[in-house]
């Protein structure tokens, strides 16, 4: 099948004389301006654009910040077909995301063999970038897979807290989707793999491991020194999460993990644990993590207390913003609270 050129220009003559070169090896659509190329596409995306700079309605130069700042067509190689010679032209369309500059008049072998190698060039790139994303997506479902491992590992050992991990990788995706919707600390997270965030969730208990079966399968309330055992768990967590990194490198997901398993305990006023970390020196994962995981323990039954409803749990929440919680992730937890509590339902 033909390779799609368009070729954008205003010069009537130009466009046939690019058109005849180039229609026997493609097939070329003429467009005499850029508003009729954006038109264009919504019947056609083409394998590569001739541009012209100069031109009456939009520039070339405008032409080219307008496809560049859109996702859809950003990834379409340009070549800029002008007369314009100076260096400074040149170097400003490369600067914008052109592949190439050909001068007018051009030569049809000139042209065809520059048209060739960038259509070469764009496919060798789109394959290759296609081999990532398919390694990128099968290392993800290892580290996926690798979590759940883990996760089951200490939700086995755990029999007060059963679905515990579970339930909170789902609550904690309901944050995250609400946080992003109303825009709370939007620039925060915009740089966040959401996947491995939610996915990293799932280890903040991971220093569970080592906390002995008497203390964490105790049926009943635990004494001030068992606690003090038990509180050890985010440093352990920690701990083996910081192992884990120095043996596989800088992965993301870990040190999400991290973050999530060291400092979920730490509250807003500076009073948690381990490190009596406040405000805003805690990773807002942790602070997001922190009523997640308050709200599932109270709503949950365990050996040594009942459960407290959804609307009991939640009042304790909202009246602990600002002091246990972040305020701000608080009130997104207050304004999805319904959805939270059919899911909960369901779960139970």
């Amino acid at each position: 099948m033909k390779k799609t050129i368009f070729i954008v220009d205003d010069n009537a003559t130009n466009l046939t004389t690019a058109e005849n070169a180039l229609a026997e090896q493609y097939k070329v659509i003429a467009l005499s301006s850029g508003a009729k190329m954006f038109s264009a596409f919504e019947k056609f995306i083409p394998d590569l654009i001739l541009l012209d700079i100069e031109m009456p309605d939009l520039s070339g130069f405008e032409v080219m910040k307008m496809l560049k700042s859109s996702d859809s067509y950003s990834a379409i190689p340009v070549i800029f077909l002008t007369s314009i010679t100076d260096p400074e032209s040149e170097a400003h369309g490369i600067e914008l995301g052109a592949v190439d500059f050909i001068m007018k008049p051009f030569s049809k072998p000139v042209l065809l063999n520059r048209i060739k190698n960038h259509l070469q060039i764009d496919e060798l790139i789109r394959e290759r970038t296609a081999e990532l994303a398919q390694r990128t997506k099968q290392l993800e479902l290892l580290q996926n897979g690798i979590v759940h491992a883990f996760a089951d590992l200490v939700e086995n050992r755990d029999k007060n807290t059963g679905g515990h991990i579970d339930r909170t990788a789902v609550y904690f995706k309901i944050l995250i989707d609400a946080m992003l919707k109303q825009g709370v600390y939007k620039d925060e997270m915009k740089n966040w793999n959401m996947e491995s965030v939610i996915s990293s969730a799932r280890l903040h208990d991971l220093g569970k491991i080592v906390i002995s079966d008497s203390i964490l399968n105790k049926p009943a309330v635990l004494t001030n020194e068992e606690y003090g055992e038990m509180k050890k768990h985010s440093m352990e967590g920690e701990r083996i999460i910081e192992d884990a990194i120095k043996q596989t490198g800088d992965a993301e997901f870990l040190h999400n993990a991290k973050m999530i398993a060291a400092y979920h305990h730490e509250r807003w006023d500076g009073s948690g644990y381990p490190y009596g970390m406040k405000g805003a020196e805690i990773p807002l994962q942790s602070r997001m993590m922190a009523i997640i995981d308050v709200y599932d323990a109270l709503v949950s039954e365990r050996p040594y207390k009942k459960a407290f409803t959804h609307e009991e749990a939640l009042k304790i929440i909202m009246n602990s913003s600002g002091t246990h919680f972040d305020p701000d992730v608080a009130k997104v937890f207050n304004d999805v609270n319904e959805l939270v509590k059919t899911i909960s339902a369901k779960f139970a």
